[in-house]
């Protein structure tokens, strides 16, 4: 890792060009400029807020500048990069290295700056660094005294400027930041459940496309506005999705689904859990082969030995017990579309794919990674097979439905398609609406050729009704 990576994943900075700038944000504030004291917190090179000069004659830039642009960061020589920026809008170098500061301002916010006549506007792409990498790493671990006492329990670097700008009572801000923001699950519950009763957002930009040139982090430009009163209630935004085209939507962030976009698929499967549902578990690990030695043969893939074109193959030798589980448990779950649409994320056969029984982890597990799963009680093969075709045909149901919204965006490629990952918990949740415990043999019957047929309206309104319907018999 050279050093300008590694200071990027030190910091979590992705600098934002002025092309971004000038297409998204600056059309929505141009008319506004002389309204607002102009900030960024983390202002990298200046690039979010210096262009705003370009709207200023050559004559007033110095005096707009001293009384309406204060810039902030971390790191010494992007601080020196924005003043030679600035130097190039006409602004003295005195007056440039007076606004444009050297700060810590997670740690430090520059209240100073609120006590003026004009109201601050806080433009910024914060830095984007996620705790579970902070505390992995021993260049990020000192970012974890940013996690204590009031932030505790924030997931992200770029949660906690959000919650400093709520905490001094800033009332408009754009922040580019990780699209997680709005469509992650419990990464993010707690920032909306905490910032979004006091801010609307006003409008978004959603990019599925590479922006940053060092990163495939997938981002959101989000116009925030404070609410008159803070209040618990639907937020409904226009958001412009833009990738090999741009779509425009609306969406509905409700408070009783933690704030989240596009949550059909979470609605789904939280209101029409099976009264009996299938309970999974995941993984065959080293610790459960060894604790499990036998004479019994098995041939499984080494889901941590992949060659650059396919896994590798072993055998392992089991007792009676882990035999028969590995044997009768067929299904595995692939969690990240691979780019074609015979490799969509969903659940496949062992057997058929790989050619063995099962998929084995000899070290380190991964959500990525082929797993293999485990039903309890044990299910026949044919109700295994019937699951598949009952899983990939709601998961492909809503991802049509919402635009593969509820998923996270995997990697950036010239796919047909935006790849996207699907969480196990996503997974187990899907699994658990299959209500094929409580089926008796007429209802059995008919579940089945729906999802024979593919009659995916039939198969999602027999579900809603039937595990509807038994969930009244049990309450009642």
């Amino acid at each position: 890792m050279n050093a300008v990576e590694n200071k990027r994943r030190r910091f979590g900075e992705h600098l934002t060009s002025i092309r971004i700038f000038k297409k998204f944000i600056l059309p929505e504030i141009k008319t506004d400029i002389y309204k607002y004291r102009w900030v960024d917190l983390f202002c990298g090179e200046g690039n979010l807020v210096l262009p705003i000069l370009e709207l200023v004659s050559a004559d007033e830039r110095i005096n707009f500048f001293k009384k309406r642009i204060f810039l902030f960061d971390i790191q010494k020589e992007l601080v020196e990069k924005a003043i030679s920026n600035a130097l190039q809008y006409g602004i003295p170098q005195k007056i440039a290295r007076a606004n444009i500061i050297h700060r810590d301002t997670l740690e430090d916010y520059p209240t100073f700056i609120l006590n003026n006549d004009l109201p601050m506007y806080h433009i910024t792409n914060p830095p984007y660094l996620y705790i579970g990498y902070i505390a992995k790493h021993k260049e990020t671990q000192k970012h974890l005294e940013y996690f204590q006492e009031l932030n505790e329990g924030y997931q992200d670097l770029y949660q906690l400027a959000l919650i400093n700008d709520l905490n001094n009572g800033i009332k408009k801000m754009i922040y580019i930041i990780p699209s997680n923001f709005l469509f992650g699950f419990s990464a993010s519950n707690k920032i909306r459940d905490d910032f979004l009763p006091f801010y609307n957002i006003k409008k978004a930009f959603i990019f599925e496309k590479k922006i940053f040139e060092f990163t495939g982090t997938n981002v959101v430009i989000c116009f925030f506005e404070r609410k008159t009163v803070p209040k618990r209630e639907k937020i409904v935004f226009e958001g412009t999705k833009i990738n090999k085209e741009n779509q425009k939507k609306f969406y509905t962030l409700d408070p009783k689904h933690h704030f989240r976009a596009g949550d059909e698929f979470g609605e789904f499967v939280k209101q029409y859990k099976a009264s009996r549902p299938l309970k999974v578990t995941y993984y065959l690990t080293m610790e459960e082969v060894e604790k499990n030695e036998g004479d019994k043969e098995i041939t499984v893939i080494d889901a941590n030995a992949f060659n650059g074109k396919k896994y590798e193959k072993r055998v392992i030798y089991a007792n009676d017990k882990l035999h028969d589980r590995i044997k009768s448990n067929i299904l595995f779950i692939r969690t990240v579309d691979t780019g074609s649409y015979d490799g969509r994320a969903g659940l496949y056969l062992i057997g058929e794919i790989f050619g063995a029984d099962g998929i084995f982890v000899s070290k380190s597990r991964y959500r990525t990674h082929p797993i293999q799963i485990f039903f309890d009680p044990p299910l026949s093969i044919d109700d295994q097979i019937l699951l598949k075709d009952y899983f990939n045909s709601v998961l492909e149901y809503f991802r049509e439905k919402t635009d593969s919204e509820f998923m996270t965006t995997y990697k950036y490629s010239n796919s047909e398609y935006t790849r996207k990952y699907l969480g196990l918990t996503q997974a187990k949740e899907l699994i658990e609406t299959f209500p094929i415990l409580a089926l008796k043999a007429n209802e059995s019957i008919k579940l089945k050729k729906l999802i024979e047929n593919n009659e995916i309206e039939g198969i999602i309104s027999f579900v809603k009704s039937f595990n509807r319907l038994m969930k009244s018999l049990i309450w009642s």
